[in-house]
C-alpha cells in the first residue's frame, strides 16, 4: 500500500502579537490584557486564532491559569443554564 502524503498546513502570516512587541514576561496582574485573550465565557483562546506563537502561548496560558487561581479573572464568566 501507498503511504499517501499530507499537504503542509500554513498558519496564517499574522505575527505574534507579543513577539513584535519583545515581551518575554507576561504579567498575570494585568488583567485587562488577559481578557483578550479570553472567550466570553472564560475559555482561553487557542492559538490559531490569536497569532500568538507556541512559547508565548504556554507563558500566556500560565499567566491567565495564575490569574484565575487569585480570582483576577474568573474561571466562567456567565452562567447559562
Amino acid at each position: 500500500m501507498r503511504k499517501v502524503k499530507k499537504e503542509k498546513q500554513f498558519r496564517s502570516g499574522r505575527p505574534c502579537k507579543f513577539c513584535k512587541e519583545a515581551v518575554d514576561y507576561i504579567d498575570y496582574k494585568d488583567e485587562r490584557w488577559l481578557r483578550r485573550f479570553m472567550t466570553d465565557r472564560g475559555k482561553i483562546t487557542p492559538r490559531r486564532i490569536t497569532g500568538t506563537c507556541a512559547w508565548h502561548q504556554r507563558i500566556l496560558a500560565a499567566a491567565i491559569k495564575r490569574a484565575r487561581s487569585i480570582a483576577l479573572v474568573p474561571f466562567v464568566r456567565e452562567y447559562y443554564r
